[in-house]
């Protein structure tokens, strides 16, 4: 199946820079970038669990295993790989680890982005920035509605805040140095900030996260101990978001300023579940998902959060492809079927994802 027309050919033949490639979410970008023809090099640590989707993948890209907080080797890896457009992904994403390491978070998640920025300003080859930012960027006001792109800023936990500030920093390298203004007559590089809501999907192993927390109880025939069983989430297949970053970079590759801007991308209604109907959908299709309250002292975490993608959809086009029992239909098989057999669904889930959006006639998966 030949994936390479999809956002109109754009990644076919195109260097594409990928940091925090040996993530969750960075190593399915990665395997759906080589999917479309580009040319993929990736800037990360290495993975940090073992299994690691990344490891799994074995896709072979060319990479530098740098700390984001060294400004020289972010600076060397960028001119190095000389990108056409860059997907920042990197970053510290763990709320619980951020109370741990607060100053590690923010030098990750804030210095670490403007080493990248200022790399991506002096690499003449780079037309576009995609900055993947988080739903909890927002300052917390109790609303029910969804949180638009125009909303406030703000965060309680060290992560919300790094994030928060890494929005308001993109916005400012945005006008002062990337934009028309700043540029000293080279083109603009046009940078766009996404948020989206929690991902879940095979592959993920990373500490502290519901579904890895579930799947590896499950392995090992023990009870998951779950800490807020109401708390309501936007959750999604990690392959939606992804579509959104990827119709993103069509878009401000082909120089459209007027998106050089934030994006929300969230599911439907339908989506926003708690984490106790997350673990009952993934123990309907494994019967090992077992989970207990876990009734000790924990940092604050809000109780809902909701985003609003009108503009996602009335701009961009993008809508999502898989409702939430597709959702956990395919991450509880894809984990059962890894611990039955060793066998990775990845790329079969991709393909399936992309049918999917095609039959549904999503614009992006138009050839």
């Amino acid at each position: 199946m030949d994936l390479s027309g999809l956002f109109g050919g754009v990644y076919r033949g195109r260097r594409v820079l990928v940091t925090g490639h040996t993530g969750f979410k960075g190593s399915w970008l990665v395997l759906w970038l080589r999917e479309l023809g580009a040319e993929v090099s990736g800037l990360a640590l290495a993975p940090d669990t073992e299994p690691s989707h990344h490891r799994l993948l074995a896709l072979g890209v060319a990479e530098a295993l740098e700390d984001l907080r060294d400004a020289a080797a972010v600076c060397n890896a960028v001119e190095r790989f000389r990108p056409q457009i860059v997907f920042h992904l990197a970053a510290q994403p763990l709320v619980r680890r951020s109370f741990r390491e607060p100053v590690a978070t923010v030098a990750t998640n804030v210095m670490g982005l403007l080493h990248l920025l200022e790399a991506v300003r002096c690499c003449s080859s780079v037309r576009a920035v995609v900055n993947a930012t988080t739903d909890k960027c927002y300052e917390i006001d109790g609303r029910r509605d969804g949180y638009r792109e125009d909303d406030r800023l703000g965060g309680f936990d060290p992560y919300s805040a790094s994030k928060a500030c890494a929005e308001i920093l993109s916005s400012c390298w945005r006008r002062s140095f990337l934009g028309p203004d700043g540029t000293d007559g080279r083109a603009p590089v046009l940078l766009a900030t996404a948020r989206a809501g929690n991902v879940i999907g095979g592959g993920d192993w990373a500490e502290d996260r519901l579904v890895p927390d579930l799947v590896r109880a499950a392995a090992a025939g023990r009870e998951a101990l779950v800490r807020n069983p109401l708390a309501v989430r936007p959750w999604q297949h990690v392959l939606e978001p992804l579509a959104g970053y990827l119709l993103l970079g069509q878009r401000l590759l082909a120089g459209e300023i007027v998106c050089a801007g934030a994006w929300n991308f969230g599911p439907a209604a339908a989506g926003e579940l708690s984490v106790s109907d997350i673990a009952d959908g993934l123990a309907r299709h494994w019967p090992a998902v077992r989970v207990a309250i876990d009734a000790g002292s924990h940092p604050h975490e809000t109780a809902e959060l909701r985003l609003n993608w009108d503009k996602a959809r009335q701009a961009l086009g993008w809508v999502p492809v898989w409702d939430a029992q597709i959702m956990l239909d395919r991450t509880a098989a894809w984990y059962r079927t890894f611990y039955d057999s060793g066998r990775t669904r990845s790329l079969e889930d991709l393909r399936d994802f992309v049918l999917d959006a095609k039959r549904a006639g999503v614009g992006w998966a138009a050839h």
